[in-house]
């Protein structure tokens, strides 16, 4: 046998190696993948299942705002307190009812907020002595609780005002209630504008009240003159109690050029 022979015998059972490797190693990979069908299709105990976790990870839940408000308070309920009024030197009667919400917090603290107010209607008697309030220019008085929680006939917070600062179409009025807690430290009452000096006699065209409310919360209420102080101020020829507004550096460094040339003009 020639030498050229046998290297072609050597690589043709080379070649039929390499066909009978490969054919067994596509048999191995197609049963393999037989098996895994069988089991997926007839539940066996012990079949492979996909990794669900990675198909659908699990993510924390999402806390919402107001999870994390109801977390850091404890507690809110609705209270309320009264209103009562008084015309002149009369005894003073139920005028209406503040509605608010308490909440308590996990710390001990406790806040007023959401603040609403009804009004009772003005009965016959109460528009007759209203009446006689405008005709002599007196005042209207009203008190509230200095403790939301306490029982009636505790300690009050009272303002007043000139009946006559009131009337408009219906009887405006503007209350602005200082809080610290559930203690009311002072009450704002008046018109909701301007009530102007001399005070003219008008009568409302609708005797019911239109009021608007202001809850301010705090640590200290400032000391503010009331409604009636600043009346009395202005009866007093000291103006309207409201100081006008404090002029920029600007604004007096001008008055005083327009002074000095008026004062070299009349010179000449």
């Amino acid at each position: 046998m020639s030498r050229r022979k046998i290297v072609d015998v050597f690589l043709l059972l080379l070649v039929v190696s390499f066909s009978l490797f490969f054919a067994r190693a596509s048999a191995s990979f197609e049963s393999d993948e037989l098996l895994l069908q069988d089991d997926e299709e007839f539940g066996l105990e012990g079949a492979r299942s996909p990794d669900l976790e990675h198909l659908n990870p699990i993510r924390p839940p999402i806390r919402r705002k107001s999870d994390l408000d109801s977390s850091s308070s404890s507690d809110s309920k609705a209270i309320q307190f009264n209103l009562e009024h008084a015309f002149g030197d009369s005894g003073f009667s139920p005028a209406g009812t503040f509605t608010a919400r308490l909440k308590s917090w996990s710390h001990g603290g406790q806040t007023l907020t959401k603040l609403r107010f009804s009004r009772n209607t003005l009965t016959d008697a109460e528009i007759e002595a209203f009446e006689k309030l405008l005709k002599e220019d007196d005042f209207y008085t009203i008190r509230v609780p200095s403790n939301v929680l306490s029982p009636p006939g505790k300690d009050y917070i009272v303002s007043s005002i000139k009946a006559r600062c009131l009337p408009r179409e219906t009887l405006d009025e503007h209350f602005v209630i200082h809080t610290e807690g559930v203690n009311i430290l002072a009450v704002n009452y008046g018109s909701a504008g301007v009530c102007q000096y001399p005070r003219l006699l008008k009568l409302p065209a609708k005797w019911s009240f239109n009021s608007y409310t202001v809850l301010k919360n705090g640590e200290q209420a400032p000391r503010t003159p009331t409604f009636a102080e600043e009346l009395h101020a202005g009866e007093n020829g000291e103006g309207e109690g409201v100081k006008p507004p404090e002029k920029s550096f600007w604004a007096k460094y001008n008055d005083s050029e327009d002074s000095s040339r008026t004062g070299d003009l009349n010179e000449l």
